[in-house]
């Protein structure tokens, strides 16, 4: 899923693109995109892009008239920058907005459409929109630390909670948590002061590292490749792969379809933690040291 560094950098392509533009048609091709009524979409057409805003995970393209639109990519949700006109393939081409240098297509890869879109007609009613997580930029420690703390759950769990923390998800909450050398189990509830500094320094550290590098990719041409997997990431998607600190195998756990990768000796003192499906299967067997792991390995 598109997180707060990819949506500053989709914000950041499109804004020299469609600020100060006219919308000149929007064209739906799933009937399941649009969630809203009323306004109706038609509302937008022949309106002018006066500014683009960004709440969470949610692209908003504000146009005159107090009209907004919000796109929420979710998981396989993905923009594109094409020649005016383009037009609207199979399935996974699921609108497009026609502007006069050009047309912003939305795609969604995968048989689940779960992107949406929603017309509001007033910024009062756009509030609605936010889930109300803190911006780690906007707040202070002390902030951030209530807002975490709120409920006692594991950082993972907190950190990719958009009630909680405004824009990081399974990416960069795994980034996140490497740098501040932290494991993603840990409850909130146990952290120590010199733990939330480095967890408040490492939040805003990593996410304005990969705001500025995404950034920059986005000045060159339109992020057409937005992924949550990059080779300069230092844990995410690195699995069996050496930490960049200590040269450490990588490690997981797997739940559902979703992955958290970390590393043992930075992150958990050298245990390991429980992969469900496989420490399931292994019971009593499931290592729980790296050493354990290693003499696993041997026999």
């Amino acid at each position: 899923m598109p997180e707060l560094p990819d949506i500053a950098a989709y914000l950041k392509a499109l804004a020299p693109r469609i600020v100060d533009q006219s919308l000149l048609r929007v064209r739906l091709n799933s009937p399941f995109l649009l969630r809203s009524a009323k306004p109706p979409i038609s509302a937008v057409e022949g309106r002018t892009v006066r500014e683009l805003r960004r709440i969470g995970k949610r692209i908003v393209v504000g146009l005159e008239g107090d009209l907004w639109l919000v796109l929420h990519l979710m998981i396989a949700g993905r923009l594109h920058w094409k020649s005016a006109g383009a037009k609207l393939g199979g399935r996974k081409d699921l609108a497009a907005f026609d502007f006069p240098e050009g047309s912003l297509v939305l795609t969604e890869a995968g048989t689940k459409h779960r992107a949406s879109l929603y017309v509001f007609g007033s910024e009062t009613d756009l509030r609605s929109a936010d889930p109300g997580g803190i911006d780690v930029f906007h707040a202070d420690l002390d902030a951030f630390r209530q807002a975490l703390t709120a409920e006692n759950r594991t950082l993972k769990r907190a950190l990719t909670d958009p009630r909680i923390v405004d824009g990081i998800g399974n990416a960069y909450s795994d980034e996140i948590l490497w740098a501040a050398q932290l494991s993603p189990i840990t409850l909130t509830g146990k952290l120590k002061p010199e733990e939330w500094e480095r967890l408040f320094s490492a939040a805003r550290d990593t996410l304005r590292l990969w705001i500025a590098r995404l950034g920059t990719e986005a000045e060159k041409g339109f992020p057409e490749k937005v992924t949550a997997f990059r080779k300069e990431m230092a844990v995410h998607g690195k699995y069996g792969e050496p930490c960049p600190r200590c040269g450490e195998k990588i490690q997981r756990i797997r739940y559902a379809d979703n992955e958290t990768n970390y590393c043992a000796r930075c992150q958990t003192a050298g245990k390991l933690l429980a992969d469900r499906s496989l420490s399931r299967l292994m019971r009593s067997d499931w290592p729980r040291t790296l050493d354990e792991l290693e003499a696993l390995k041997k026999k």
